[in-house]
């Protein structure tokens, strides 16, 4: 029915998911990965966050941009999969207005609060690699404080009034939203009103956020593997050119999905109804899932931390090991090192950077 002769309910209290349009009969199968991939980012970050909080050697910059990370991809992930979990496994697809609305902000701002948190991540690196001696001085608390409060109030501001226009629209009925979670496209389909404006705003702010933040992205990694050719070891240009891409290729697990379903929506191409349903799931449960892999149990200082508070041994206060040196990266040889360090068992382009202060500009160590 047209939406100009469908009844108009201004007052609509409640609202019906579909879960995957024309994949009901496969939501008992489907449900399985989306519980596994829920349970994942449950344990991998709350375990993540435990662990950053628990050791007192994790006060760096870059472990309060990664609890960041692991704190709103918990919310991003919460705010959606039990309640697609619970239209897959008892038929309930009734939610309210209200709680529809509060999804629906939920998963856009922390969408965009973490397309945030990931920039001032590669920053971090940036920073870590090409300019060493620099890194504390540069990354000072107010500076880092300042970053993340940007993240926060851009996610904030640029995605509230989805909300607040949605609001203010009359709704029709049947109010059925062929989606898992409450989308705002697939909400705005309900809409005796013209829309246009409000579909504008949305795919013109998802579409600067996903590929200005991209863009700063690939910038920071394209100065890092610069620096990578730099390396004399082939084994220490292999161990990063491996980490760096897996960073690369988790991005492009949030950013291209969540931008394609919403131009497949947008644009109405023609394509079954699952697909972009499918994969605006993808971008919200994937990422979360292999972000703590890819950004903390890879990291050697995070797994020296586990070992630690698995163990109740406290960091090394006395005792250090001849020939090493405390700095604000770790533990670095004080003795002569090539010009062109070798890097340890951790992978080298992590979440902690590369170079060490103890190096000459250029030389590049590992963690």
């Amino acid at each position: 029915m047209p939406p100009h002769l469908c009844p108009t309910n201004t007052s609509l209290s409640e609202l019906h998911l579909t879960g995957i349009p024309g994949l009901q009969h496969l939501h008992l199968w489907i449900s399985i990965p989306f519980c596994l991939l829920y349970l994942i980012t449950l344990a991998g970050n709350s375990t993540l966050l435990c662990v950053i909080k628990a050791d007192p050697t994790l006060r760096l910059p870059m472990f309060f941009f990664l609890s960041m990370l692991s704190v709103i991809d918990l919310v991003m992930s919460t705010s959606i999969t039990p309640n697609m979990l619970n239209i897959f496994w008892f038929h309930s697809t009734a939610i309210s207005l209200d709680a529809c609305l509060t999804q629906m902000y939920f998963v856009h701002a922390s969408s965009a609060i973490e397309s945030g948190v990931l920039v001032a991540m590669a920053l971090d690196r940036y920073v870590a690699v090409c300019n060493p001696l620099r890194y504390l001085s540069i990354l000072t608390r107010p500076v880092v404080a300042a970053l993340g409060l940007a993240t926060l109030l851009r996610g904030v501001v640029f995605m509230s009034p989805l909300t607040f226009q949605i609001r203010r629209l009359p709704l029709c009925s049947p109010a059925v939203v062929n989606h898992s979670y409450c989308e705002h496209m697939a909400v705005l389909k309900l809409s005796c009103r013209d829309t246009d404006f409000s579909n504008t705003y949305s795919l013109s702010v998802s579409t600067y956020v996903g590929t200005f933040d991209s863009l700063l992205i690939v910038l920071s990694y394209a100065f890092i593997l610069r620096a990578v050719l730099g390396l004399s070891s082939s084994q220490a240009r292999k161990k990063a050119f491996s980490t760096c891409s897996s960073h690369l290729c988790i991005m492009s697990l949030f950013y291209i999905p969540g931008l394609l379903s919403m131009y497949i929506q947008r644009y109405h191409l023609e394509l079954p109804p699952h697909v972009p349903v499918l994969l605006a799931n993808l971008y919200l449960l994937i990422p979360p899932a292999f972000n703590p892999l890819i950004y903390g149990i890879r990291t050697k200082q995070i797994r020296d931390a586990a070992r630690r508070v698995i163990y109740w041994r406290r960091p090394m206060v006395g005792g250090i090991e001849p020939g090493l040196q405390r700095t604000g990266l770790g533990f670095v040889k004080t003795k002569s090192i090539p010009r062109m360090a070798k890097t340890s068992d951790g992978p080298w382009c992590g979440s902690q950077g590369a170079f060490r202060a103890a190096d000459a500009p250029g030389n590049v160590g590992g963690h």
